[in-house]
Parts: C-alpha cells; sequence; structure tokens
C-alpha cells in the first residue's frame, strides 16, 4: 500500500496552517498564572492509522491541530482534523472537523477533550454543530497518538470502529510528523 503522507509532492494546506498559528497564538495569549492550577494540551501536524480504511489502497491519515488551555479562568481551545485530497478518504476530496473544545480532563501523559465542530465535505456539504470527543497521549512521531470520536453520525462508515453505537468512531491514529505536548 502507498503512504502518500511520506511522499516527496506532500504540500502542507494553507488552511491548516493558519489554523496552529491561531491555535498557537492562544497557547501564548495566557496571563500570569499565580496559585491557579494551569493545564495545556497543544499538537499538530501528521497522523497515520497505519491502515486503509476506506479499501482505496493507500494508507490513511489526516493534518491535525489543536490547543486547550484550562486554568482558574476556564477552559479555551480549538481544534482541527482534515482528510484532505492526499488521502483520498472515502473517496472525498476533502473531510474537515473544525470546532471549539468546551471540556477537556487532564492527565499526566493523555488529555481527553469534547466539545461540537462543524463536519465539512467537499463539495461543500456541512453539518454543523457535532459533538466530538478526542484522546491525545503525549508524544512525537511513532510516540503520540490521536482517537477521534464524532458523536451521533456516521455510524458504519468505512473507518467506524464500533459500527451500531450511532458514532464514528476512528481507530486510534500514531503521529507521524510533529508532536502532542501536555503541561
Amino acid at each position: 500500500m502507498k503512504n502518500k503522507l511520506t511522499e516527496p509532492k506532500f504540500r502542507f494546506p494553507r488552511r491548516f496552517a493558519l489554523y496552529l498559528f491561531g491555535a498557537a497564538a492562544i497557547f501564548l495569549s495566557v496571563g500570569p498564572l499565580g496559585a491557579a492550577q494551569f493545564h495545556t494540551v497543544i499538537g499538530g501536524s501528521t497522523g497515520t492509522f497505519y491502515a486503509d480504511l476506506d479499501g482505496d489502497g493507500d494508507i490513511d491519515g489526516t493534518y491535525f491541530g489543536f490547543a486547550a488551555i484550562q486554568n482558574a479562568g476556564g477552559l479555551q481551545g480549538n481544534f482541527l482534523c482534515e482528510m484532505a485530497a492526499k488521502f483520498d478518504f472515502l473517496g472525498l476530496d476533502l473531510m474537515l472537523v473544525q470546532g471549539r473544545i468546551s471540556r477537556a480532563s487532564f492527565a499526566p501523559t493523555s488529555v481527553r477533550f469534547s466539545g461540537t465542530a462543524d463536519v465539512t465535505f467537499e463539495p461543500g456539504d456541512v453539518f454543523p454543530d457535532v459533538p466530538f470527543t478526542a484522546i491525545v497521549t503525549a508524544g512525537g512521531p511513532r510516540v503520540g497518538t490521536l482517537q477521534l470520536t464524532l458523536i451521533g453520525v456516521f455510524d458504519g462508515t468505512p473507518g467506524d470502529t464500533i459500527p451500531g453505537d450511532n458514532n464514528y468512531s476512528l481507530p486510534v491514529e500514531t503521529v507521524l510528523t510533529g508532536s502532542i505536548f501536555i503541561h
């Protein structure tokens, strides 16, 4: 099977780079910490499922980016996961999950966060306010992980690891490039 993530013609999408820039801005804009409890999770770049989820002969993966900061003032966060044309996932030119993180549970090496996102498919179909949950573990290539579940939609679609539960539960994805940091 061909892994399109490692092909030399791989190019980082501009919208993804802008999203990561925004996530970094949130991360860097946090004010003085004082004695308050403070947690952050930030990560981004590419991931791989090490599997052909849709049966098209290519190893599937995503571009991802997220940042969440939790302190005495509350939680701020954004999440993006994109399966673009380079991945040819489900025959779509684009599947984009983009939303706000509204809850997070931090552990030393993992974070479970959730919120709502708009799910966009080319040529422009949008499913607004889809609840999602993601579980991430810290680390760089071949160490960090991301697992995304879209709640109440797309049950049984190729890539769903738990058909029949009314959710779209993707398998665990491993960081291919980039990293996930938890503090």
